[in-house]
C-alpha cells in the first residue's frame, strides 16, 4: 500500500486521468474531491462492496429458459 501525506488543497494523481484532491479535514474527518471520466466507476468501498454483491447474486440464480425467453420476444415484435 502506498501511504501519502497531503494537505488540504494538494491532490494526487492516480494515473493520468484521475485527481483525488483534500479538500477539508474536520477532526477524523477528511473530505475528498475525485476528478475522473464519466466512464470510470467511482463507489464508496461500501457501495462497491454492495453492487459487486449483487452481481455475484445476479449470477447465480437459475438459467434462463432460453426457448420461453424467445417466446417473449415474438410477442414484443
Amino acid at each position: 500500500m502506498l501511504v501519502l501525506t497531503r494537505k488540504v488543497d494538494e491532490s494526487i494523481m492516480i494515473g493520468d486521468m484521475v485527481e483525488v484532491k483534500v479538500l477539508g479535514i474536520d477532526g477524523s474527518s477528511v473530505k475528498l474531491g475525485i476528478q475522473a471520466p464519466r466512464e470510470v466507476p467511482v463507489h464508496r468501498k461500501e457501495i462497491y462492496e454492495e453492487i459487486r454483491k449483487e452481481n455475484v447474486a445476479a449470477t447465480e440464480g437459475p438459467p434462463m429458459d432460453v426457448e420461453r425467453l424467445k417466446g417473449l420476444l415474438k410477442k414484443t415484435r
